[in-house]
C-alpha cells in the first residue's frame, strides 16, 4: 500500500482497515500493528489537538489495542490475545495520562514563549522572551489609531513553573517596566525561579508610544515654574494628530494588561505594584479578580489619592524623621547641632530672596552660575528622602547650603538625573494619568491647607495644578475613587521613611482587605523590595498564594544607613545607632 494512497477525507479509517486486513492474511504481527497505529492515531490527534509527539505515540497505542480487542473474536486464542491486550492498554493508559498531564502543565507555560522571540541585546535581557501586542487607543471605539504594547517576559527557571505569573507594574505614573527588565531580573531571581515575571510598557511609556516630554537641559530654565509650564504646553500640542491624551487612564491601561495575559495564554495572574503601579494594581484587581492569583503592593498610591496635594504634607513627616534619627545618633547630633534650626533659617532666607551661586556640573566639568532658589532646593532635599542612602546625605548638604555652598546639593541633583532630563518618566502620560484620576477632584483651597507649615510649601503642587489647568481629561467613572473591599490575597509593604506613599495609606486598603497583611519596614523609604528580607518575603507569600504563615519578624532588622559626617562618608568606628 502506498503511502500518499492515504488522502482525503475517511484517509486515517482506511488505513485502518487496511492493517486489519494485512493482519488476517498474516502479514504484520501485533507490533507492527501497533507501529501502524500510533502512527494514524497520533498523528491524528497531534493534528487535531497540538499534543507532544511522546503522547501521540502512547495515545496512538492505547487506541490501537483498544480497537484490536473488537476485532479479534473471542476464541481461545483470541481471548488469550484479548488479556494481554487489555493489560498493555492499562500500562499505556497510565504512562500516557501522567505524559498528557505534565504537557497540559507545561502548556500554558510555553504559550507565552511561542508568542514572542529572543530578546535582541537592544531589547532587554538576552534570556528573556521579547514582543509586541497592539491595542485600540481608543478601546471603547475599537477603532482609530492603535499601540504596539512592548512585552517582555523572563521565563521561569523551573521545567515545571508555576502556571501562574508574576505582572511587574512599574511606578510613575509614566515609568515603563519594560526598561527594568534587567534590574528585575536580578532584584526578583527568587521569584523567576518558580514562576514567569512579564513586564509590560503601558501605553504611553517606554516604547509603547511614549508621551515624552523632555526638559531644557539648561538647569536654571528647568526650574522655572512658567518655564516647565510652557514646556508642558508645547509638548501637548505636538501630541496632535499622534496621540489622544484622554485615552492614556490607568482604568484603560489594565484593560490592555488583561487583554496581555490573555494573548499570552496565562488564566489566572500575580502582580507586584510599586508605587502607582499599586494604583495600577488595584484597578485590574477590582475589573479582573477573576484572573487575579495574588497582590504585591509596595508603596501605596490608592485611587483616592489625589496627588500632588499631600506630597508636601507627607515629605515633611520623612525630614522630620529624619531629624529625630540624627539626634538620636550621638555621632551625628554631635557634628550637625541646631539642624532644624539651620534648615528653617535656610528656607526662609531662599523665600525672601534667591542665592546667586556658582558650581562646577559634575557631569560636564563646566563652571556654572544659577540662582538657589527655594523650589530648587526644597526639590532636592525632597527627592533625597526617597532613599535612605541619599538622605545620609542631608544633615551635612544643609550645614554646606547654610553656609552659602550649594555644590554639594546641586551635585547630587545631577547625579540623582537619569541623563535623559526626564528621570525615566514620560511626562505626557504622567499629567494624562495625574489631571485625569487626581486634579479633578482637588477643592479650591485645600492645597494652601494641606502645605502650609510644610518646607516645601505649596510650589510642587501649584507647578502641576498649572499644567492640569489645560491638559485635557480622560473620562473616570465615580466609582473609581471608591475603597473596594476584596477578599485577594495581598502582601502589603510601606517604608518607614517613605515621603511620598507612607504606611497610612498602606494602612488604609489594609482595612479594606480582609486577606491581606500590612508590612511597615523600618530604615526604609520609598520602595521596600530591596530592603532586608522582604524579597524572601515577597517569594514565600508568592509560593503560598497567601499570607497565613507569613513571618515578618525578619524586618525589624533593617536600619536607616549612617548619616555622612562629611565628605568621608559616616563614622568608620560606628557600629550601629
Amino acid at each position: 500500500m502506498d503511502v500518499g494512497d492515504v488522502q482525503g477525507d475517511g484517509g486515517d479509517d482506511f488505513l485502518v482497515e487496511e492493517v486489519f486486513e494485512m493482519d488476517r492474511h498474516g502479514g504484520v504481527t501485533d507490533w507492527s500493528l501497533a507501529v501502524f497505529g500510533f502512527g494514524v492515531f497520533g498523528l491524528k490527534l497531534g493534528r487535531t489537538f497540538g499534543v507532544r509527539l511522546i503522547e501521540c505515540v502512547v495515545l496512538g497505542l492505547v487506541c490501537f489495542n483498544c480497537m484490536s480487542y473488537l476485532h479479534y473474536g473471542c476464541g481461545k486464542q483470541g481471548q488469550t490475545t484479548i488479556v494481554r491486550m487489555v493489560f498493555q492498554s492499562l500500562v499505556l493508559l497510565v504512562v500516557g495520562a501522567m505524559m498528557l498531564l505534565t504537557s497540559c502543565a507545561s502548556w500554558q507555560k510555553t504559550s507565552a514563549i511561542d508568542r514572542l522571540k529572543p530578546c535582541l541585546t537592544a531589547e532587554g535581557p538576552t534570556d528573556g522572551y521579547c514582543g509586541t501586542m497592539d491595542v485600540w487607543e481608543d478601546r471603547e471605539a475599537g477603532a482609530g489609531r492603535k499601540i504596539a504594547l512592548k512585552i517582555i517576559v523572563l521565563p521561569g527557571l523551573k521545567q515545571n513553573s508555576a502556571a501562574d505569573p508574576l505582572f511587574f507594574l512599574a511606578g510613575g505614573p509614566g515609568q515603563g517596566a519594560a526598561a527594568l527588565a534587567t534590574m528585575i531580573r536580578e532584584r526578583f531571581r527568587s521569584v523567576q525561579t518558580d514562576r514567569d515575571i512579564v513586564l509590560v510598557d503601558q501605553r504611553g511609556t517606554g516604547k509603547s508610544g511614549a508621551l515624552e516630554c523632555k526638559p531644557d537641559k539648561d538647569e536654571e530654565k528647568s526650574e522655572d515654574v512658567a518655564f516647565a509650564v510652557d514646556r508642558l504646553r508645547a509638548c501637548l500640542a505636538s501630541y496632535t494628530g499622534k496621540a489622544d491624551v484622554t485615552k492614556y487612564t490607568t482604568t484603560i491601561a489594565m484593560d490592555d494588561l488583561d487583554q496581555v495575559r490573555s494573548y499570552l495564554g496565562y488564566s489566572k495572574i500575580n502582580l507586584y505594584g510599586g508605587s502607582y503601579g499599586t494604583r495600577a494594581a488595584l484597578v485590574y484587581s477590582r475589573r479582573h479578580a477573576a484572573h487575579t492569583r495574588a497582590v504585591i503592593l509596595d508603596g501605596v498610591a490608592p485611587t483616592d489619592m489625589r496627588l500632588p496635594l499631600y506630597m508636601a504634607r507627607d515629605g515633611q513627616r520623612a525630614l522630620e524623621l529624619l531629624f529625630r534619627d540624627c539626634e538620636k545618633d550621638k555621632a551625628c547630633q554631635a557634628r550637625f547641632p541646631g539642624l532644624r534650626a539651620k534648615f528653617s533659617g535656610l528656607i526662609e532666607r531662599l523665600t525672601a530672596k534667591p542665592q546667586k551661586v556658582r558650581y562646577v556640573h559634575p557631569r560636564t566639568g563646566e563652571e556654572k552660575e544659577m540662582d538657589a532658589k527655594r523650589a530648587l532646593v526644597t526639590s532636592m532635599i525632597f527627592t533625597t528622602l526617597y532613599q535612605p542612602t541619599m538622605a545620609a546625605l542631608v544633615p551635612l548638604l544643609i550645614e554646606q547650603a547654610d553656609k552659602g555652598n550649594f555644590s554639594g546639593i546641586l551635585a547630587l541633583g545631577a547625579a540623582m538625573d537619569s541623563g535623559d532630563g526626564d528621570g525615566g518618566i514620560a511626562q505626557g502620560m504622567h499629567f494624562s494619568v495625574v489631571c485625569s484620576e487626581d486634579f479633578t477632584r482637588i477643592e479650591p483651597g485645600v492645597v494652601e491647607k494641606e502645605t502650609a507649615g510644610t518646607f516645601m510649601g505649596k510650589d510642587m503642587a501649584e507647578m502641576r495644578m498649572k499644567i492640569c489647568g489645560f491638559w485635557p481629561k480622560g473620562k473616570v467613572e465615580a466609582e473609581y475613587f471608591k475603597e473596594t473591599p476584596s477578599d485577594l490575597p495581598a502582601l502589603i509593604l510601606s517604608g518607614e521613611l517613605d515621603p511620598v506613599t507612607p504606611p497610612s495609606w498602606g494602612e488604609g486598603v489594609a482595612r479594606q482587605w480582609k486577606n491581606s497583611k500590612h508590612i511597615v519596614v523600618p530604615g526604609t523609604g520609598h520602595g521596600t523590595m530591596g530592603a532586608g528580607c522582604v524579597m524572601k518575603l515577597i517569594t514565600k507569600f508568592l509560593q503560598d498564594g497567601s499570607v497565613a504563615q507569613l513571618d515578618a519578624g525578619c524586618v525589624s532588622k533593617v536600619e536607616r544607613p549612617p548619616f555622612f559626617l562629611g565628605p568621608a562618608g559616616p563614622d568608620p568606628m560606628r557600629g550601629g545607632q
